[in-house]
């Protein structure tokens, strides 16, 4: 079926006949704790979709069976129209960030090119001259290309989180799945993470599942939201989950979303975020 898709600030796309992503009737349990069930979920090529919900709710869980790392409970799930594989070119990755050693032997070209050939032997791109001359793309898209050599464990988190967003776009994926990645990162690399990642899906039509715990930072790019809670969900535009009505009746007590000074709050959640994500 061919569908319409608007974005955040009102731009009509032009009608997709497939999705990126798509998940029916999907489930996950871990023995007799159900994380999610009857999850039906189409993203559409270009689309920005935050996944939002408190610790323990399968947020994490969902990127790993998009990454072909857990097999759903039940239901089916297609990314690009297949199912999910470990390694696959198609999906790109961006984790949370994460210290590195310091003294990791590993340069900055080192860490963008495992984008291409980490998951697998050899180069995977014919010569080293043209796996070379992506790199180097990469790092420039990224704004990385003076700290190409630099060992990694010696840049700044800010620095470290640009090297990951070129090393899931060095593959040119069609989806990309972040998990996280404003951890940790003050305002200013918050807000340059944003836009790297809002630019690729807008130049390349790539698809985005952007988890996190905060809404604000992307907010003004977000097409929908996928809220999680306890085993239940709701998907829409922004506007129409982040109000007091739908996260009360999702946390089952009540919540108030206020905005201040165009930031979204959410009072009264917090009590429900205790539980840790399932380990990825």
């Amino acid at each position: 079926m061919t569908t319409s898709h608007t974005t955040a600030s009102g731009v009509s796309r032009l009608p997709v006949t497939k999705s990126a992503v798509s998940l029916r009737s999907a489930a996950v349990r871990f023995g007799s704790r159900t994380l999610w069930q009857g999850l039906d979920l189409d993203v559409a090529p270009g689309e920005f979709v935050a996944v939002l919900g408190p610790n323990g709710s399968g947020k994490t869980t969902l990127v790993r069976v998009l990454l072909g790392l857990l097999p759903l409970s039940e239901g089916e799930v297609r990314v690009g129209g297949r199912a999910p594989r470990r390694g696959s070119p198609n999906i790109g990755y961006v984790p949370q960030q994460k210290a590195l050693d310091p003294d990791l032997p590993l340069r900055g070209r080192d860490l963008v090119g495992l984008g291409l050939d980490g998951h697998r032997l050899g180069l995977g791109v014919r010569g080293m001259r043209a796996r070379r001359e992506r790199v180097d793309r990469a790092l420039a898209a990224v704004g990385g290309t003076a700290y190409a050599g630099s060992p990694v464990g010696r840049l700044s988190g800010g620095e470290q989180q640009r090297l990951r967003v070129a090393q899931a776009l060095v593959g040119d994926p069609d989806v990309l799945l972040c998990d996280e990645p404003l951890l940790s990162l003050d305002l200013s690399h918050q807000r340059t993470v944003t836009r790297l990642i809002d630019e690729r899906r807008r130049s390349a039509d790539t698809a985005v599942l952007f988890v996190t715990h905060e809404i604000n930072p992307v907010l003004p790019l977000v097409d929908r939201v996928l809220y999680l809670v306890d085993g239940r969900f709701r998907v829409g535009p922004p506007e129409e989950v982040m109000t007091s009505d739908v996260l009360s009746e999702l946390y089952r007590t009540r919540v108030d979303v206020v905005k201040v000074r165009g930031r979204l709050v959410v009072v009264g959640a917090e009590e429900h975020d205790e539980h840790h994500e399932e380990s990825a």
